[in-house]
Parts: structure tokens; sequence; C-alpha cells
């Protein structure tokens, strides 16, 4: 099974939102289709700020599988 860490969109911008991994090796603050997001969580693009999500690092330590906590 794939490691998650826990994960916050921080803000939008514009079609993306900003995602910050609380993990130790994590760095700034990553950018990724907002929309990608709330399809697989099953909420508006607005909500995003305000649910706290789980996702899988991969290759290049880009998140998918994004998921509810």
């Amino acid at each position: 099974m794939d490691e998650r860490v826990n994960v916050r969109v921080l803000l939008l911008v514009g079609s993306e939102a900003e995602v910050v991994a609380d993990a130790a090796d994590a760095g700034e603050p990553e950018r990724y289709p907002a929309m990608e997001i709330a399809d697989a969580v099953g909420v508006p693009v607005q909500e995003l700020p305000n649910i706290p999500l789980t996702a899988v690092p991969g290759a290049g330590d880009r998140l998918s599988g994004w998921r509810r906590r």
C-alpha cells in the first residue's frame, strides 16, 4: 500500500490549488489543478481550502490519489 501524507490546500489561484504536504521533507507549496482535486474528493473547488485531505507522493514528489481525511 502506498504511503499517504496529510495535505492542505492553502489557497486557490485561478484554476490551480496551492497545496502543502505535512511531511518532514516537504518543500515549498506546489500548485495542482484545482478541478482534479475537487473531482477526486467530491466537493466544489471553492471548498478545497477548508477540507482535510491526504495524497500519495509519486514520481518527482508529485502528489496524486487525493482523498478526504
